[in-house]
């Protein structure tokens, strides 16, 4: 299969697809190899001599269709997704070539305009227009390839082999009729509308359809090498399928043409939705249950299993995807027709699907709840498939709810149980959408806990249109009927009654170990006592195939003790904060029994501390990947420390899952008080030391979100549930940035509800208004009809419903709609006209307030962020918007036109590969420690290891180039480091999306490559698309945006544009003290980045006076003794001898030189810009003195970022230059900015004291000298770099977001 998959990709053979394969040894013998033989199992080929041919086989109907769509595929374009940085690469080669002749600096000049223009990025709306790159010109081949209506082949012309008929127009414009046959293709004889099946008397004929058309087609010739020459130029990861592209939330404007396709046409006609069309279904569950039971004793094995299990689970959430699409838009028929619509469930493709929706309790009538409850008891043990359906198919109840918003059979809840109905009913569509996630969570524990016998189903949450489908692989039997008594664990009448199993607990226990659960009694209706390991709920099936299956897995943790009122039922921990929680409390008990285990130092040292105990990676620069990564990389290590302590601490490891909850527990009562202490603890852990200390590394940037989806994915990371937010919001509120990025995410959180409420009753000719009308509402100022004509805002009518955020009026239930259709309909129509801004702004607040308990303020609507809201709304939706430049500031800003798609968002629990996962974490450590090849040892093996696993498109995959080019970058490999971080920016553009926060952040780290290869031009063109991406996820006001302005301004002065670089400077210089305080050791990074520039053009006194503001906030942040703070005073004293030999020069009576000084005059009339730039800066290196005890943040003790890594530019820029030389790169003359920098060192050292300038060339060298800092002494790991000089404690040590490659 590999030899096949590489000659599909190799230029002379991806066109033929029909081929046996024949192994010629050097004896002579010839052997077959079939698909899956390994070659080394056939003939020894070690020795060489041996040859593979490939012999063309006979096509049969199935081959030969594929083999038609393999040619659509190479003859267009579309499976190439060129990355913009690889067009700007080209782009700048090409230019190279061109000028070559014109000096660098003159070129540097032409670039820098490009990324001036963005003015600061004042404006976030003007950047989407600019968000796409031009699309590459399609190359055409042939008019068209369609098949013919002459298909199917008459059953005379079968019995000389005919498989299809194709009609083909070439670029010529010839028509011809091909047959294909099960030899070959050839031109039939057929003119008009007979068949004459007859060759052509030309007598073209060819085993493939591309070698056919090249005889036919001259024009076909050179196209398809032009083509095929496209593909050969592009990156190999650009040719990639990507498995599960991301949504992209902006689409191209103006809407390109749609134009005629045939191929297109025929495609979408026989759409299947995820099924395969010839051939047998795929057995989803067979497959992934036998693929778990693959061996997996060696590394080898463990490869295979891991690859066999990815690939299917990606299959099937693909397949998955499809068939939701179909069931919502109602072409897949339910299997139980007669019941309410809301009840339906679909199997589809052998994939069960079932809907998570709230059943409007109000509009469908209790008794038909009720009718159906009774239909389900009397049926109790009857062969009725129905009856099975609903007691034992996945998730039992399939989370449909109907009073207490979790299923059908809990609906019995309703009549027994003491909870008042009101309760319930405020439960109902948070609890179903809620145990839908959770279900999917804990399906994935389960999955990771790999407990050989017990296994869990294939499952996937699909949201489309409002609705959200959950689809699950088929339990084996289950459709059947067979095996009555199939259910032996667990319950599905909410513990009335509950089964149980000797063989089933043993498994089920062996999981709960491994998951931190705690094995208890428990009383079911009848008085009777059961041990169980397991959440009540969750039932243990044996499928007809004989395996023991665990279903329904919504609690496979504690409930949250903090959060115990109505409506919580399915507010439970998370996995993350539990693993934490007994780390904290074994570490505690056994005072560092876990130390030994190998783990950072400085996790350990604080080990016995609390405080210290939730593991956040030192470096995190952006919560996304990173964050993620080092609380997975933490949660293994913390559970095989875990496991170490586990017999000194056991009752602390282990939770009962079913405490605060409904279900009666048996047992003493100080055993229950014990438990029920213990998740009182963890929830109090959560509250009391992971939200503090969360918050902390928010304010010192130690994690650094930059929109709602890496912010969530940070929350997630820590082990802190989103329904937190409003408190993080509450306490981050003296950080501009935070408190932005977290309102804003409960607005969309809270708008996400409602809006999926209206979509979920819109018919489709409808849709693209009410999306456009609710973005009109949420943006805009619509007033809309008036407020006594139409019910509004339900909240305020409908207190009791108040928690499950139900808005939009007449919400009808899916199973009214069939109820009632005649005047409701019309009624309907309206329904989204209904919303005006007010209601609409009314209806987010109070949903804020009673979800995350947070109030937003009156003027909510004005702040927020527009363009962040909208793209992040975007997202959670599925909905793509148009590019265009918007006007917020109108009344209905979006047109239907603007809403171009509606997509659905997928969850699923795709495994990943823990051996890389592992292998990437101990590389971390050995880069934290500086031992570069060890590190890069270990990254390489990650990477091929995934390779193999997931393919290039992964996540991961993008993790370990990044890593990759950290090593690289720091060993002063340059180009070895790009073409790594090259492949990370291809995967993340193709696996996160082409504006997710960490493409941005690769596009920096692309940049600060390039400048170390002194391609400076090149690099400012990847700035400027970093800071066009950061403006739409973040907008302008993020310490991030900061931080890339002082790399850009770093950049501008090493060509010597000093007027640039200094309104860079001062612009962060700005936003830090406006987002972090004048005492945030990023403000202190501004200040000293500057005084480094005015070092550099001879401004001593300006480089002192900011060098003094750098240093009284490092004392006041980090105190005296710190290696940065000493290092800061090292500079100023260096500023200050240089300001006095200045004047000492002064003194000898080195006169002015008159011309120089009227050069100065001259360059200040021809830049106003840069007198104010020198004010600002005098004013604020006098002035603020007094200022600088205002505020303070408490940052701790954060590694400052900033200029990364262009001071150790200049120092390693020797080796890199020689480097780049044997390498033939370019390498730019270092005249330029001596040159450019001339007047200006002049200038200054007028404003300083009025002498005749030092030798420019000598100050600058200096400049350079000091700048670069002493950055040789040991090269450390990105995590604690601290070597020694200024550059490095102030600089080097800094970045963690895009001036060093982010860690």
């Amino acid at each position: 299969m590999d030899v096949r998959q590489f000659l599909l990709d190799a230029p002379e053979t991806c066109p033929v697809t029909c081929y046996d394969l024949l192994l010629h040894t050097k004896d002579g013998s010839v052997h077959h190899l079939e698909d899956y033989n390994e070659i080394s199992e056939v003939a020894n080929i070690t020795s060489g001599g041996c040859s593979l041919e490939m012999v063309a086989a006979l096509y049969d109907d199935r081959s030969i269709r594929a083999h038609v769509h393999r040619t659509r595929e190479l003859l267009s374009l579309s499976t190439l997704h060129s990355s913009l940085s690889t067009t700007l690469a080209l782009q700048h080669e090409m230019s190279r070539n061109a000028s070559a002749n014109s000096n660098s600096g003159e070129a540097g000049k032409a670039k820098v305009a490009e990324v001036e223009k963005l003015g600061f990025m004042e404006n976030d709306t003007d950047s989407l227009p600019n968000f796409f790159s031009s699309p590459s010109k399609e190359i055409k081949c042939v008019e068209s390839i369609v098949f013919s209506s002459f298909n199917p082949p008459p059953g005379h012309r079968r019995l000389y082999g005919d498989l299809i008929y194709l009609d083909v127009v070439t670029l010529e414009g010839n028509k011809h009729c091909v047959t294909g046959s099960t030899k070959s293709f050839y031109v039939n004889s057929t003119t008009g509308n007979i068949l004459d099946p007859r060759p052509n008397k030309a007598a073209s004929e060819a085993t493939t359809l591309v070698a056919l058309l090249q005889k036919i087609s001259p024009k076909f010739k050179k196209a398809f090498r032009e083509i095929l020459e496209r593909k050969a130029s592009a990156h190999p990861f650009e040719n990639v399928q990507s498995l599960l592209p991301p949504n992209s939330w902006l689409g191209l404007y103006p809407v390109p043409d749609h134009k005629r396709d045939a191929a297109r046409a025929e495609n979408a006609l026989t759409i299947s939705f995820g099924s395969e069309l010839i051939g047998m279904q795929r057995d989803w569950n067979e497959e992934l249950q036998a693929c778990r039971e693959f061996p997996h004793t060696t590394h080898q094995e463990r490869i295979l299993r891991d690859r066999a299990l990815y690939k299917v689970s990606s299959d099937f959430v693909e397949a998955a995807t499809n068939g939701a699409i179909g069931v919502i838009s109602r072409c897949i028929p339910p299997i139980n027709p007669t019941d309410p619509e809301c009840f339906h469930m679909y199997v589809h493709n052998n994939i069960f699907f079932s809907f998570a929706v709230d059943t409007d309790v109000e509009q469908l009538p209790q008794k038909l709840a009720l009718e159906e409850l009774s239909k389900v008891e009397t049926t109790g043990t009857s062969q009725n498939p129905s009856d099975k359906k609903e007691n034992n198919l996945p998730n039992g109840s399939l989370k449909v709810s109907t009073l207490d918003g979790s299923s059908v059979p809990h609906a019995e809840k309703a009549l027994s149980s003491d909870v008042p109905a009101e309760a319930q009913l405020a439960e109902s569509e948070q609890a179903t959408y809620a145990s839908a996630n959770n279900d999917l969570k804990g399906t994935k524990a389960y999955q990771e806990a790999d407990v050989p016998g017990l296994y869990n189903l294939a499952m996937a949450i699909i949201d489309y249109r409002g609705h959200r489908v959950v689809a699950q692989s088929v339990l084996p039997g289950i459709l059947q009927g067979d095996k009555s008594d199939s259910l032996l664990y667990g319950s599905v009448d909410n513990g009335k009654k509950i089964c149980w199993s000797e063989d089933f607990h043993s498994k089920v226990l062996e999981a709960a170990k491994r998951l931190h659960l705690k094995e208890h009694s428990v009383v079911d209706g009848s008085g009777n006592v059961f041990t169980l390991a397991a959440p009540v709920e969750c039932k243990g099936i044996v499928g007809s195939d004989d395996r023991h299956y665990l279903l329904d897995l919504m609690r496979a943790t504690p409930r949250d003790a903090n959060y115990t009122g109505a409506g919580s039922r399915f507010c439970i921990l998370r996995p993350e904060l539990i693993t934490a929680f007994c780390h904290a409390e074994a570490s505690e008990k056994s005072n560092s029994g876990c130390v030994s285990e190998g783990e950072n130092p400085s996790d350990s040292s604080g080990a016995s501390n609390a405080e210290e105990l939730v593991i956040v990676e030192e470096n995190t620069a952006t919560a996304t990947i990173d964050a993620q990564d080092s609380m997975d990389g933490e949660k293994q290590k913390i559970q095989e420390c875990c496991s170490h302590s586990e017999s000194k601490a056991t009752k602390e490891m282990l939770f009962n899952p079913n405490v605060f909850t409904e279900f009666k527990l048996a047992g003493n009562t100080e055993d229950i008080a014990a438990d029920e202490e213990n998740v009182r603890n963890a929830s109090l852990y959560l509250k009391d030391v992971v939200l503090p200390k969360f918050i902390h590394d928010l304010s010192s940037l130690e994690v650094s979100p930059m929109d709602g989806q890496t912010l969530t994915e940070a929350l997630h990371a820590h082990g802190i549930n989103v329904r937190y937010i409003g408190k993080v919001a509450e306490e981050t509120k003296h950080m501009p940035h935070l408190w932005d990025l977290c309102s804003n995410e409960i607005v969309v959180r809270s708008a996400k509800h409602i809006i999926k409420d209206t979509l979920r009753d819109t018919e489709d000719h409808d849709l693209g208004h009410t999306v456009s009308h609710f973005f009109n509402c949420l943006l805009g100022k619509v007033q809309g009809v008036s407020a006594k004509d139409v019910p509004n805002s339900t909240l305020s009518k409908n207190p009791k419903k108040g928690h499950s955020g139900n808005h939009a009026s007449g919400k009808s239930s899916k199973g009214q709609d069939k109820l009632g259709k005649g005047g409701y309909a019309r009624k309907k129509q309206s329904l989204y006209l209904s919303i005006t801004s007010e209601s609409l702004w009314t209806d987010i607040k109070e949903f804020a307030r009673l979800k995350y308990q947070f109030e937003l303020p009156e003027d909510a609507r004005e702040r927020v962020k527009k363009i962040a809201v909208i793209r992040n709304l975007c997202q959670k939706v599925g909905i793509t918007i148009a590019a265009r430049k918007y006007d917020f500031n109108a009344v209905a800003p979006f047109q239907v036109s603007d809403i171009l798609n509606i997509q659905p968002v997928v969850k699923h629990s795709i495994p990943v590969c823990s051996e890389a996962k592992d292998l990437i974490e101990t590389g971390k450590v050995q880069l934290a420690e500086g031992m570069l090849s060890e590190a890069y040892v270990l990254f390489s093996e990650a990477f091929t290891i995934l390779q193999q696993v997931t393919g290039p498109m992964h996540r991961e995959v993008a993790n370990c180039c990044r890593y990759l080019a950290m090593v690289l970058y720091h060993a002063g490999d340059m180009s070895g480091a790009i073409m790594q971080q090259h492949k990370e920016l291809i995967i993340n553009e193709r696996c996160l999306g082409l504006d997710h926060p960490d493409t941005a952040h690769s596009y920096g780290n692309m940049a600060l490559f390039y400048h170390g290869l002194s391609q400076t031009e090149l690099a400012l063109r990847h700035m400027s698309r970093a800071l066009l991406l950061l403006s739409l996820s973040s907008g302008p006001d993020h310490p991030d945006v900061a931080a890339t302005f002082i790399n850009v301004a770093m950049m501008y002065q090493d060509i010597g544009k000093m007027d640039t670089a200094l309104r860079y400077l001062q612009e962060a210089l700005n936003k830090n003290e406006r987002l972090l305080g004048k005492e945030h050791i990023q403000t202190a990074v501004c200040y000293h980045a500057l005084a480094i520039a005015f070092n550099c053009m001879g401004a001593f006194k300006l480089s002192h006076q900011h060098e003094k503001k750098t240093y009284d906030i490092l004392v006041k942040q980090l105190g005296e003794d710190d290696s940065r703070t000493k290092d800061s005073q090292n500079w100023m004293k260096t500023f200050k001898t240089r300001e006095l030999q200045m004047n000492a020069q002064k003194q000898k009576g080195q006169a002015l030189d008159s011309a120089s000084a009227q050069k100065a005059i001259d360059l200040l009339k021809a830049h106003p810009d840069l007198i104010q730039a020198f004010q600002a800066a005098a004013a604020k290196a006098g002035g603020s003195g007094g200022s600088a005890n205002q505020s303070s943040n408490g940052a701790g003790e954060t590694l400052p970022r900033g200029r990364g890594f262009d001071e150790r530019a200049a120092k390693a820029a020797a080796e890199i230059r020689k480097k780049a030389a044997a390498k033939g790169l370019l390498i730019r003359p270092q005249v330029g900015p001596t040159q450019a920098l001339q007047p200006l060192t002049q200038l200054l050292n007028i404003v300083n004291s009025g002498s005749t300038p030092a030798p420019v060339n000598e100050a600058i060298d200096e400049g350079k000298r000091e700048y670069s800092g002493d950055i040789s002494n040991g090269v450390k790991g990105p995590e604690d770099q601290a070597p020694v000089g200024l550059g490095s404690g102030l600089a080097a040590k800094k970045t963690k977001t895009k001036s060093k490659p982010t860690s």
